[in-house]
């Protein structure tokens, strides 16, 4: 597969330089690519106006809860003493904005925060970077506070390069508007300085059952070996908000009780139960 092979197929999916787009990828997912990452993030930043992709650095900067600090159905783990706690936050990283992408988020966007986004956010989780005319604006929507605000920012679509739903943190941003997957973690944020961070996103394993809603709104071309999707943002939102609404349980596995699915359906029963 060559970038050109990309640049076409993109183009066939209706992306343009007016489109705003969140990207997940693999690059593996290609089988061989002319040029490796480069050419994929090329091939993006050519026909798309604005892309987005995210940036956190949890591997280097993030770190246990605090002993004795435990939030209500937040399925995190505590360090063991303060000595253990001191240490853990010794060993991590601080943030900085030229930190390496977390390695699971793979190739791509780590080449891209290389070679073409002039812009990240500085969450010490959760950043994000872009690049095009839309970029400081989508970014500018982050807060400490409310780290999928570039995603709510986002007016466009989500664009899955040879990954599955279990990618689409947009499907997270539609479960935080019920009540859902917010969740507290910790991170080293400076020298010296941890800081506790709400509404981190909780699992996304079973989120492929949100396909068969999806198919209508979704359009798909091969390239290379791998399945391109192209879905408005919004129906994204429509689907899972439908989902969830009719089973709090909806795209989390029930079979689990130490998993953050768990938590997660906890949070919506009890916003379901302020509510009433």
């Amino acid at each position: 597969m060559t970038g050109a092979d990309l640049v076409d197929g993109l183009r066939k999916l209706g992306l343009d330089r007016t489109s705003e787009v969140i990207v997940h990828s693999s690059l593996s997912s290609f089988g061989y690519v002319d040029g490796g990452a480069e050419a994929v993030c090329s091939a993006l930043t050519e026909v798309c106006g604005t892309v987005l992709m995210p940036a956190g650095t949890w591997d280097l900067t993030g770190i246990p809860a605090p002993p004795g600090l435990v939030r209500p159905h937040n399925a995190y783990w505590n360090a063991e003493s303060w000595p253990d706690f001191d240490k853990r936050v010794s060993e991590a990283t601080s943030f900085r904005p030229e930190l390496p992408i977390d390695r699971w988020l793979g190739t791509i966007p780590e080449t891209f925060r290389l070679t073409c986004s002039p812009f990240r956010t500085e969450h010490p989780l959760f950043s994000y970077q872009a690049a095009g005319p839309a970029a400081e604006r989508l970014l500018e929507a982050q807060r400490p506070d409310w780290p999928l605000g570039p995603l709510e920012a986002l007016d466009g679509d989500v664009l899955l390069l040879g990954v599955t739903h279990t990618s689409n943190t947009t499907i997270h941003l539609a479960e935080q508007y019920l009540g859902r997957s917010r969740f507290y973690r910790y991170a080293k944020s400076a020298d010296g300085l941890w800081v506790e961070l709400p509404n981190i996103p909780g699992e996304s394993h079973q989120f492929d059952l949100i396909e068969p809603v999806l198919r209508s709104a979704t359009k798909q071309i091969q390239i290379g070996n791998a399945r391109i999707r192209r879905i408005p943002k919004q129906a994204v939102l429509a689907a899972t908000s439908q989902l969830v609404e009719g089973d709090p349980a909806a795209l989390l596995c029930t079979d689990d009780p130490t998993c953050r699915c768990a938590a997660a359906l906890q949070q919506r029963l009890a916003s379901l139960a302020g509510k009433a």
